[in-house]
């Protein structure tokens, strides 16, 4: 498969996330749901390696990659969090679209500190993304 192919499954799962967040968090303290979820996450994700007869060998990745995946658990924890919550408080099809705002703040970090191209179909793409998530929070 292609990037393509894992980008669009990953929409899917996505979307499952914000309809199965919704309906498990609405008696539930949103913290310790994203707490459940997240040891959920890495039994499945320890499983796959596993089972995948992978090495498992920490000490082959860098310290500036462990730095980085640090960042990209912690940023993460903390998207959960703020994303349960919100599911609580408001209705999935909304909050859904706003979570989705985090493409724009990544083509803007992409193109500002990782050197990606900003076309003018990117620049059109993000700006109906802002569109639409602003249309949607609007009802």
């Amino acid at each position: 498969m292609n990037w393509l192919s894992y980008a669009l499954l990953s929409a899917l799962f996505a979307g499952l996330v914000a309809i199965f967040g919704k309906i498990g968090v609405r008696d539930v303290d949103s913290a310790v749901a994203t707490a459940a979820r997240s040891v959920i996450m890495a039994l499945v994700l320890v499983t796959l390696v596993l089972t995948r007869n992978k090495t498992v060998n920490l000490q082959q990745i860098s310290p500036r990659a462990w730095i980085f995946i640090t960042l990209a658990g912690m940023a993460g924890a903390a998207s959960w969090l703020c994303y349960f919550r919100a599911l609580q408080l408001g209705d999935a099809s909304r909050v859904a679209p706003i979570d989705r705002l985090s493409v724009l703040v990544v083509i803007t970090i992409a193109a500002l500190f990782l050197g990606e191209k900003l076309t003018t179909g990117i620049i059109l793409g993000a700006a109906l993304i802002l569109t639409g998530s602003i249309l949607i929070a609007r009802g």
